[in-house]
């Protein structure tokens, strides 16, 4: 069963997902005439602009909402992903997120700008917005099977597991070994309760508290990151050009030959994707709670998600592993070659720093995925049993810190990827319908000199 499952995610995780994320947002991007080239200045204005949340109906800000979007976004992946995509394709991979994450801009723009134009209400009579609600508002009520098979993977795709797990992992590595503690079940046991302790305290609040946290969060742990890692280049600053050139000529490299090349594109632009998480539908269920009236201008908001996440962060990720000269061992992990890496380019504190910054990277996407799932459920079963997705969601936060998970991460992930297949789905019948509403607003709001 266990070998069964791998397999089965390698198969539905690998070129089937790649080929939809990838693909599908490369049409978008290019049906959108490259809208994050020609309106990224919009997406700050949109972001800045007092007027951005003045619609009824939804329950937080578009700053809110592309706050806890990115919450989720940046997590565990950010690094340990990354490490893992350095150790396989070598630098080049670097520069195929980049590519992937411009992509990702465009998808993004289109489920959030769907998730505002196509919204419900649940069985309560709140406005809700997501793939769910883009499937039966957008496509029509015959569609709601599609919808259904959306939310029912919705809930085990956002089962966050992994960052506890990952952040357990960590404290271990950084913390208790080096000093001889030896890692125990009850000493993993209570990590775990610690954890699922200060993530209740969030989340029990709702999205209200999740995208209020989110929202000083957000800024502050971006900051904080880019200072720890402009701090490593600034004392490797000689290694800063060589870093850049072997990004762009481990991209394009002759030595791999063309399927070298192809394999490590398709690793790089992967790795991105289900990082940024755009196509997956999750960041539209944010998008959809916004109070935002104008569908185009939370398109605009929800753009800058991938950019942050797996182009700004993955980058300063990369940027400090590659500007220590790391090279990783043999049978290293991913979160393992960071740390090592952070230690090397701060002696004695670089893996304290990065712990403080795995701590709240893994709290933030913990914080926003248990609202995800929650509204899977409350879709599939009605709005006033989705708040018990949250005590079942709260107890896996503890199992999740003790176990070793390669089969349940393995179900998660192929759950993942069927969320994705409904959502892009989706998008790709409503683009012209954002394309209409996109050049209606830009008509109307022409750009100020």
């Amino acid at each position: 069963m266990k070998d069964f499952i791998s397999q089965a995610s390698d198969l539905i995780c690998g070129y089937p997902l790649f080929i939809v994320l990838i693909g599908g947002g490369l049409f978008l991007f290019f049906y959108s005439r490259m809208v994050p080239f020609r309106y990224f200045g919009r997406s700050i204005e949109a972001l800045r602009a007092k007027d951005s949340s003045d619609g009824e109906g939804g329950q937080i800000t578009s700053w809110q909402a592309l706050c806890s979007a990115i919450a989720a976004t940046i997590g565990m992946g950010n690094i340990a992903g990354v490490a893992i995509a350095l150790s396989i394709g070598g630098p080049g991979a670097i520069f195929w997120m980049w590519v992937s994450t411009v992509v990702g801009m465009a998808t993004k723009f289109f489920e959030g700008t769907l998730a505002s134009m196509y919204r419900g209400r649940d069985s309560e009579g709140n406005l809700q917005g997501g793939p769910m609600y883009m499937i039966v508002e957008g496509l029509g009520k015959n569609w709601r099977p599609l919808a259904l098979f959306f939310s029912a993977f919705g809930c085990i795709g956002t089962l966050c597991l992994m960052q506890p797990n990952q952040l357990v992992e960590a404290i271990d590595a950084i913390f208790f070994i080096p000093r001889g503690i030896e890692p125990t079940f009850w000493l993993h046991l209570a990590m775990g309760v610690a954890i699922t302790v200060i993530t209740a305290v969030v989340i029990l609040g709702g999205i209200e508290r999740i995208a209020a946290m989110a929202s000083k969060l957000v800024p502050a742990m971006i900051v904080m990151y880019f200072l720890l890692v402009g701090y490593i280049l600034i004392r490797n600053y000689e290694m800063i050009p060589s870093v850049f050139a072997s990004i762009f000529e481990g991209a394009f490299s002759m030595k791999a030959g063309i399927g070298g090349i192809i394999g490590i594109a398709l690793l790089g632009a992967r790795r991105a994707a289900l990082i940024n998480e755009a196509g997956t539908g999750t960041a539209s269920m944010m998008h959809g709670s916004s109070r935002n009236s104008e569908p185009v201008r939370e398109g605009f908001v929800a753009m800058i998600a991938p950019l942050t996440d797996s182009g700004l962060v993955c980058t300063l990720t990369s940027l400090a592993i590659l500007s220590t000269g790391y090279t990783a061992g043999e049978g290293m992990k991913g979160l393992q070659i960071a740390i090592d890496a952070f230690g090397k380019a701060i002696p004695g504190v670089g893996e304290y720093l990065l712990l403080a910054i795995l701590f709240i990277f893994a709290f933030s996407t913990m914080f926003s995925y248990s609202y995800y799932g929650m509204k899977c459920t409350s879709f599939l079963f009605g709005a006033k049993y989705g708040k018990y997705y949250n005590y079942f969601y709260l107890a896996l936060l503890v199992v999740a810190s003790v176990m070793s998970l390669p089969t349940v991460v393995g179900i998660i992930d192929i759950a993942y990827a069927f969320m994705a297949f409904p959502t892009m789905y989706t998008l790709l019948r409503l683009a012209p319908k954002a394309k209409a509403a996109l050049a209606k607003y830009i008509e109307e709001n022409p750009k100020r000199k």
